[in-house]
């Protein structure tokens, strides 16, 4: 692994800032639109600018003949990835906070053993389960607001709830990244002429282009439920314009893109340390911009998370 050079550094942290934003911007946001739609239209917007620069994943019938025969997988992850975490965490910030919200999406560790257990037969190592244990411990500590006793007779507030569901599809977007079937490992993957006139398979940008084709169908379909069930007029303004624009521009564009390159050069195991400066920033961002200020047990929440992390990192 090379050193942490403070080109990757800032790589690294640009994206876990980006993504406290999207949960300040999508508090600040889903009383204005309605959090289904509002992903709808994020991903909608997204694939508008993937079109542009990264076209050649469907350009030619071949290309979306490798597609068809590997929809169910693609359907899938565009699920799980697109359709399904953004949908949830809009939807658990009309009654959560952004502060709570990144805390328990801080606890995915946990639940990337237990998809791993359940439907990859990854059988855990003690260090992880010892890591899942105390991230575990701070999820506890955020839904019993920091009240030991309380969690024997908690109300979960709705949020709270939607987000736990949030982090368990990213980690099953996760696992069916990193275990694709067959048709997605290496020289099976599809591929697509390059500008040298060369196949190669594709590049993130192309993969995510695709995901986000299936993912809206998904997307798109929730959002025309919520129409139909929750009927609730979208109020437009100027300030909403600017809200989509850094969500489709920051947390998805910019971060993605920052984040898939640094991940390649340090690895996962030093990349997911610095997706738990997510909570910090949120709650940074929430005193700034909500007046939502964190209290002690969101402090306490977040030194057992890292420390969950930290534990399950090591050998």
């Amino acid at each position: 692994m090379p050193a942490l050079s403070p080109r990757l550094v800032l790589m690294l942290t640009l994206p876990p800032l980006l993504w406290a934003g999207n949960a300040v911007v999508g508090r600040m946001t889903v009383p204005h639109v309605p959090p289904l739609l509002l992903n709808a239209i994020r991903w909608a917007l997204v694939l508008l600018v993937l079109l542009v620069i990264g076209h050649r994943a469907i350009a030619g019938a071949r290309n979306r003949a490798d597609i068809a025969a590997r929809w169910p997988y693609l359907a899938l992850v565009g699920l799980l990835g697109v359709g399904a975490y953004n949908a949830l965490q809009y939807v658990a910030l009309t009654t959560s906070t952004p502060i709570n919200v990144t805390l328990i999406a801080a606890s995915m560790p946990l639940w990337m053993l237990l998809i791993g257990a359940l439907f990859f037969a990854e059988r855990p190592q003690r260090g992880q389960m010892v890591g899942a244990a105390l991230s575990l411990a701070g999820v506890a500590v955020v839904l019993g607001r920091g009240d030991p006793l309380a969690l024997a007779q908690v109300h979960f507030v709705q949020g709270d709830l939607f987000m736990l569901a949030a982090a368990a599809s990213w980690s099953g977007y996760s696992w069916l990244l990193v275990r694709p079937p067959a048709s997605m490992r290496g020289a099976a993957r599809p591929q697509v002429t390059g500008t040298d006139g060369q196949p190669r398979t594709w590049e993130w940008h192309e993969f995510l282009l695709v995901q986000t084709l299936f993912g809206l169908l998904w997307a798109g379909g929730a959002a025309g439920v919520e129409a139909l069930a929750w009927p609730r007029q979208p109020e437009w303004s100027i300030g909403v314009f600017a809200a989509i624009a850094y969500i489709v521009i920051g947390p998805s564009l910019v971060a993605y893109g920052l984040w898939g390159r640094a991940v390649a050069a340090v690895g996962p195991t030093t990349a997911g340390l610095f997706v738990n400066l997510t909570p910090l920033f949120a709650a940074l961002l929430s005193t700034a911009l909500l007046g939502e200020a964190p209290h002690l047990y969101h402090a306490a929440a977040f030194v057992l998370i890292v420390a969950g992390i930290v534990v399950s990192s090591k050998r």
